[in-house]
């Protein structure tokens, strides 16, 4: 497969070339190619980027900002519309961009006054061509002339309360002396205080109702701005009049509405209800949610001043509900004396209570075939508070080759059963109502149990879960994995199998990972996204950084234990609870993710991770589960799965022998659209793993402070990738450019003296690597 995706690059770039020569091959007599756009200005403050939105025509995409591969593949169609091959040509590539003087020109206002409400308005932008051959290149100069200063700023408030709220929110004011008269921060200070006003009982204010009038002081830079509030006037028609504040009346919560319907309130049907702490709640035939579910999600209070931020924090509240699949809350002016109420309707339409899923899937691992399948079963109210009970059944078979003779068989099994209750709170004590209240937390209780058969040994593995997740910030999320219990058993292991691995005693850490074990620890993890939840999956598009610490603990507790109650060791040393020896160690992992746009097509991502676990007390490693391993589709991608390390370790390789204590990985990847669902992708990776203990059996193998950064492994490639929204399928290529295994520089820098089938690589994987 990986011959196939190489020549199938190959086909493109030679297209490139091809198709270069010809780029103007439909551009008629007379018109011309675009083949450049530039923005020059004579101001750092004023960056050509932040002008490219407003270029009305653009030269045909580049790949990777350097060859107009799709032009290219366009022009290599012949002028017969009705062969097949041609219109496929033209369907995947780009038709050329031919310049229109017009669109130069709106171009050109646009950008003044672009300009100009920065605060340069003396500005001037003007546009310059030059063509060759049939080409025409475009370039835009802007000339700022001097920013106009604000030199004073007051406001003119009629409305005495609304002057106290801005006076009182002086300090988070946008607009300041001495600041470039912006018109964009003026508009945007202006959202501020709607924001803010919208937040103290201001219902019906909108930033319309925010002025500004400026004044230049003749014969100089120099703005005298005002702030201005214009009084409510409901329509052009009525008199104006004093802003209102609005308080909560009535609450009403529907349960059962039904968005195909009329919206009116009048024809959603009901024929049952309840009360609840004051609450009136209305269903029509069952009430599928109990109502201190509704309560507790429930931002803002009868009686309480309207708040736009109450508000939108219950849709996301309720919105977290899987019992529900629609929220909709409607207010109702009510005028009672001299105060205006806004009865509320909180409309909820109920999802889809129960499901099942069946997955089918295919298995390769390292050349071995199989096949699994899983059948799941999912309920979304399980306790009627919008609780997701999942039960999830799973089956996989594979033929192993390879194996020497002397196994009873050479096919490997797998049974499994998995579940677990989502609680959509936190379910803790000692914690108070109101602390609840405010985060959005999820509690989970986890079962599984995990059957292998394998030709060398019989694995059994138990898990028991508890865990919480809770975040009170878009951009924030904090894991608790407050206890995590798994036990590993081998019933039986192959006296072939311990002949050849275990009995010799050459790998420690092969014989201690094949001994029956507990695993108790806990864990804490926090994970910052600078776009919050509205991140997107294409992370093109945006400028964007995330940042995630982990922390883990395990057998501290039974370790103290152990020692106050005088258990005896066994025999290797170990304190062992109920026969069984429990693993302690300590693991602490970092990750950073940068994406930075360079345009609407193109950008660059950046990735370091640094990991490190550190088995001590009542272990001499770490369980296999949790070591690191390098290479792959996810770290250093010159490398198959499992095929770096540790260190310059060079021996024979397999499951144990390539796995550390210690990782470092970093990585730069160009990221750009290509046509349609396809991306492309050219990355250098750089990383290796480590042990923190020295084994004979791995000899350069440990981690050491004068060396380490000698066996740091480098790679390059490029990559392929299909963007179906939903989920990424990516395609990887990767070559070796440094390789710590060998000390020669012949073989240690391979990106002098490659060799294909040794340092070739190719990846196939689902979602970005970072």
């Amino acid at each position: 497969m990986s011959k196939k995706i190489l020549k199938l690059l190959t086909g493109i770039a030679v297209a490139g070339v091809l198709g270069a020569c010809s780029a103007t091959k439909f551009v008629p007599d007379g018109s011309y190619l675009l083949d450049e756009v530039r923005i020059r200005t004579d101001n750092k403050e004023v960056a050509p980027s932040n002008l490219r939105l407003y270029v009305r025509q653009n030269p045909n995409a580049r790949w990777f900002s350097l060859f107009k591969t799709q032009l290219y593949i366009y022009d290599l169609s012949g002028r017969d519309s009705t062969k097949w091959m041609n219109r496929f040509l033209r369907r995947i590539g780009d038709a050329p961009v031919i310049y229109n003087a017009e669109e130069a020109e709106r171009t050109r206002v646009e950008m003044n006054k672009a300009v100009q409400n920065m605060g340069f308005m003396g500005s001037s932008v003007s546009y310059t061509t030059r063509v060759r051959r049939k080409k025409l290149s475009l370039r835009y100069d802007v000339k700022t002339g001097p920013p106009y200063i604000v030199r004073s700023f007051s406001d003119e408030i009629g409305d005495a309360r609304i002057a106290d709220i801005l006076q009182a929110d002086s300090a988070k004011s946008l607009l300041r002396t001495g600041m470039r008269f912006d018109v964009n921060v003026l508009d945007a200070d202006r959202q501020r205080v709607t924001n803010e006003l919208q937040n103290v009982g201001y219902y019906r204010f909108n930033k319309d109702y925010i002025g500004y009038t400026a004044d230049t002081v003749r014969g100089t830079y120099r703005v005298d701005l005002t702030r201005r509030l214009y009084p409510y006037r409901p329509t052009s028609a009525d008199s104006a009049r004093a802003h209102s504040t609005y308080r909560i009346g009535n609450i009403y919560f529907i349960m059962d509405y039904d968005v195909m319907q009329s919206s009116a309130l009048s024809s959603i049907y009901i024929n049952d209800s309840v009360h609840y702490r004051g609450y009136p709640i209305y269903y029509r035939d069952k009430l599928y949610l109990r109502p201190k579910l509704l309560t507790d999600n429930l931002r803002f209070r009868g009686g309480e001043l309207y708040n736009a931020d109450a508000v939108q924090q219950t849709y996301s509240r309720f919105g977290r509900l899987s019992a529900l699949k629609y929220t909709n809350i409607r207010f109702v002016e009510k005028q009672v004396g001299d105060s205006t109420l806004l009865d509320s309707y909180v409309l909820f339409t109920k999802g889809k209570p129960r499901s099942v899923t069946f997955e089918v899937e295919g298995t390769n691992s390292a050349g071995d075939l199989g096949a699994a399948a899983s059948v799941s079963f999912q309920n979304r109210n399980f306790f009627r508070g919008s609780e997701i009970f999942m039960v999830k059944l799973r089956g996989a078979y594979e033929v192993i080759s390879g194996l020497q003779a002397g196994y009873s068989n050479s096919n490997y099994t797998e049974w499994g059963v998995e579940t677990s209750v989502n609680f959509p709170n936190f379910l803790f004590p000692f914690l108070s109502s109101d602390f609840k209240r405010r985060v959005r937390a999820t509690t989970e209780f986890a079962l599984l149990y995990n059957y292998q058969v394998r030709p060398e040994f019989q694995r059994t593995l138990a898990t028991a879960s508890w865990s919480y997740r809770w975040s009170k910030q878009p951009k924030i999320q904090h894991r608790v994995d407050l206890m995590n219990i798994s036990f590993l058993y081998y019933p039986t292991i192959s006296e072939r199998f311990k002949q050849d691995y275990l009995n010799k005693g050459q790998n420690q850490i092969f014989l201690y990972n094949y001994q029956d074990r507990l695993i108790i620890n806990m864990g804490y993890n926090y994970y910052y996204n600078s776009v919050g939840s509205g991140i997107v999956n294409n992370t093109i598009a945006s400028n964007s950084y995330s940042l995630r610490f982990n922390f883990e603990s395990a057998g501290n507790l039974m370790y103290a234990l152990s020692k106050a109650a005088n258990i005896r060791k066994n025999a290797n040393g170990e304190y062992a609870i109920l026969g069984l020896p429990f693993y302690q160690y300590l693991k602490a992992e970092f990750d950073y993710a940068q994406n930075v746009s360079i345009d609407h097509r193109n950008s660059v991502a950046f990735h370091v991770g640094v990991g490190v676990a550190v088995p001590y007390g009542n272990a001499r490693n770490i369980p296999f589960e949790k070591q690191y391993f390098a290479g792959g589709a996810n770290s250093v991608r010159g490398w198959t799965v499992r095929g770096l390390g540790p260190g310059a370790y060079s021996g024979p390789s397999n499951l144990f022998d390539r796995s550390g204590d210690i990782k470092l990985d970093a990585s730069i990847e160009y990221r750009s659209k290509l046509f349609w669902k396809f991306q492309g992708a050219a990355f250098v990776d750089a990383g290796n793993i480590w042990t923190i203990r020295s084994y004979d059996n791995l000899p350069d193998g440990v981690f050491k402070f004068n060396r380490f950064y000698k066996q740091i492994a480098v790679a390059y490639g490029l990559g392929l990738r299909m963007d179906f929204d939903f989920f990424i399928l990516r395609f990887d290529a990767g070559m070796k450019a440094i390789n710590p295994v060998y000390t020669n520089n012949k073989e240690h820098y391979p990106i002098v003296h490659p060799r294909f089938k040794r340092d070739f690589a190719f990846h196939f994987a689902v979602g970005y690597p970072f």
